[in-house]
């Protein structure tokens, strides 16, 4: 499929969404050389999930086809799922050598722009490219807010619409040093 077919898949899911009452205006699909792997919902309305947007959907129903083996993936078997280690990129700021694929290699299209939840899925699964119908204005414009969510987090932590606080670092410390601890920890 080209990337128009591809968008206009993932703008039949939206549709279909909203015409069941499942949710919002939202549909993805994950793809890699034209095929589609997963598809997915906003499914909010249907579950009471707030974070059962379509692209959340779309990565979560991803990584199961790519994790045939799965639910759980024993340490045996990482490199043979989303979790092999493959170098990072040139240029990357990324301090750890390696890391897991996840969806590295894959494109993802949604019928609108990815909020800051599902764009930080996307970017915790390494999706190399997005692709969006509509945009952030066309989005408010409908109800769906998310611009000052972007704009939220450009904020210093004091200044932002969310009472963010550090509590205890000492007892968040004991699990770091867990991890850093751990001789076979599995970067992803």
């Amino acid at each position: 499929m080209d990337k128009k077919a591809l968008m206009n898949e993932a703008t039949r899911l939206a549709v279909q969404s909203v015409e069941n009452g499942w949710g919002g205006p939202f549909g993805a699909v994950i793809a890699k050389n034209g095929d589609i792997v997963a598809r997915g919902q906003n499914r909010v309305l249907l579950t009471g999930d707030p974070t059962a947007h379509a692209e959340v959907e779309c990565i979560r129903k991803a990584i199961q086809v790519l994790n045939p083996d799965g639910p759980t993936i024993s340490p045996d078997e990482q490199n043979h799922a989303t979790l092999q280690l493959v170098p990072r990129p040139p240029g990357s700021p990324d301090r750890v050598p390696e890391r897991a694929r996840m969806l590295l290699g894959y494109s993802l299209y949604t019928a609108g722009i990815p909020c800051p939840m599902c764009m930080s899925a996307i970017y915790w699964s390494r999706i190399d490219d997005v692709y969006y119908s509509s945009d952030l204005e066309a989005t408010r414009e409908i109800g769906f807010d998310d611009a000052f969510q972007y704009e939220d987090f450009g904020r210093p932590l004091a200044e932002r619409s969310i009472h963010v606080e550090q509590l205890s670092p000492e007892l968040g410390g004991q699990a770091y040093a867990t991890w850093s601890g751990k001789p076979d920890r599995h970067p992803y």
